[in-house]
């Protein structure tokens, strides 16, 4: 199946490659100058999390936010998972993947992970 390209999706793509943290739908509107409404926006990040492109995390406000996978294996739907940090900020609200902690834990037998999302809060370098 072949994965159609559109000038929204691209231009989404862009903004969260140059993002310096998870972006929210609203802030994806607000920088798109135009290039696509808010339906538009979510289909497009629903379509990007299924090809294995963008990962979802929510913030401390409730808000979820999508940034760029960075270190997943090629064979998305095998092996996608987001086992890193997300720090959200107090101060500014802000969410940042923390690619370099991975976080380690042990669950009980016959435990089966289908998704881990570890998420740690407090204030972010610019906000100190």
């Amino acid at each position: 199946m072949q994965v159609r390209n559109t000038n929204a999706k691209s231009h989404i793509v862009l903004l969260l490659t140059e993002a310096s943290g998870a972006m929210s739908p609203l802030e994806i509107q607000q920088l798109s100058e135009g290039i696509c409404d808010r339906v538009t926006i979510y289909r497009v990040l629903d379509r990007l999390i299924s090809e294995g492109v963008i990962h979802k995390t929510v913030g401390l406000d409730g808000i979820a936010r999508f940034a760029m996978c960075k270190h997943c294996g090629e064979d998305h739907k095998h092996s996608h998972n987001h086992n890193h940090v997300h720090f959200s900020c107090e101060a500014c609200l802000k969410v940042i993947c923390l690619e370099d902690i991975i976080p380690d834990f042990k669950l009980p037998r016959k435990f089966k992970v289908k998704d881990v999302n570890f998420n740690v809060s407090g204030i972010c370098p610019d906000c100190v």
